[in-house]
């Protein structure tokens, strides 16, 4: 059964001290950004926690929360970016912006990758999966941080299924993310930039299975289908990726989460011929099937869920 990931408070934070050891800098420079809003934060019980994931994301883009961050951002050059969609790979994305013909090329490199490109006009468009393990929201509080200042847009692109890709017929019997320790099957890894290594730490979090534990190979993926590949190729027994990848390659798949993948744009860009053709693209029954075919759920496609400065 697939299961929407439940937040859990101990996941991803980190302490003053260990934010501190993260950015080599000194406590009391951490309490100083703290009370000037720089800093992604909150307050539990007292005590100040820091979401790592974001925490990545404000050093990946060199902004900062709050109004410090909004006046760096507004300073970004006001030149055109090049038509590249980055971020996150997704298949069904990937194939649209060929059958659509719309002018838009895929750059996959993670999510935080995508929106530090985003942030400095070297794309277009950033695809973006990225769980917050506090709130259990998706997209939102990393764009909010990654983009703070920027007039941009998030459009829901679809919802898909995360979850274990194993061997045809799964000879491992892989059901559950605990089988991924108590197993030991050879496991292909995502560059940490990506909204699919956010999601692994958070899954294993939850299961109190460190990150370092599973038996990775000297292999990473830097797209949904490199994982499926290396399985197919028996260079890895398992690894994270979407239904599509299993079901283009008819390799097994073990669900466990579904998520939202959204589009981040500046808003003058959404309204350019590129990203209006593949919109248009989105509405056709070609798209329609194929998105049925690799098992997304398109029902809410075009949503806005943020829509900035």
């Amino acid at each position: 059964m697939v299961k929407s990931p439940e937040p859990r408070p101990v996941s991803r934070m980190m302490t003053v001290r260990e934010v501190a050891a993260y950015l080599n800098i000194k406590e009391r420079k951490v309490y100083d950004l703290v009370h000037r809003g720089r800093i992604p934060c909150t307050r539990v019980a007292g005590k100040w926690l820091f979401p790592q994931h974001l925490i990545d994301a404000w050093v990946a883009q060199g902004v900062a929360a709050g109004r410090g961050g909004a006046q760096q951002a507004a300073a970004r050059p006001a030149r055109e970016p090049p038509p590249v969609v980055a971020g996150s790979h997704d298949p069904l994305l990937e194939w649209s912006l060929r059958a659509s013909a719309c002018g838009l090329a895929m750059l996959p490199g993670g999510s935080l990758d995508g929106l530090r490109r985003l942030a400095a006009g070297e794309a277009a468009v950033c695809a973006l999966h990225l769980l917050d393990p506090d709130t259990g929201e998706y997209n939102v509080p990393a764009v909010r941080v990654a983009l703070a200042g920027l007039e941009v847009v998030l459009l829901e692109w679809a919802r898909r299924t995360q979850g274990i890709v194993t061997a045809p017929g799964n000879p491992l019997g892989l059901t559950k993310v605990v089988h991924l320790l108590r197993k030991g099957p050879r496991f292909i890894g995502r560059e940490p930039a990506s909204g699919t290594a956010v999601l692994l730490e958070h899954l294993l979090r939850q299961d109190f299975i460190p990150v370092g534990a599973l038996q990775y190979i000297d292999e990473t993926a830097r797209s949904q289908t490199d994982v499926g590949m290396a399985i197919l190729e028996g260079r890895a027994d398992a690894g994270l990726a979407v239904e599509a990848v299993a079901r283009q390659l008819q390799l097994g798949f073990v669900p466990l989460v579904a998520e939202r993948v959204d589009l981040a744009l500046l808003r003058r860009d959404y309204f350019e011929p590129p990203m209006q053709r593949l919109l248009a693209f989105t509405r056709t029954p070609p798209f329609r099937d194929r998105a049925a075919a690799l098992g997304y759920d398109i029902s809410e496609q075009g949503k806005v869920h943020y829509n900035g400065a």
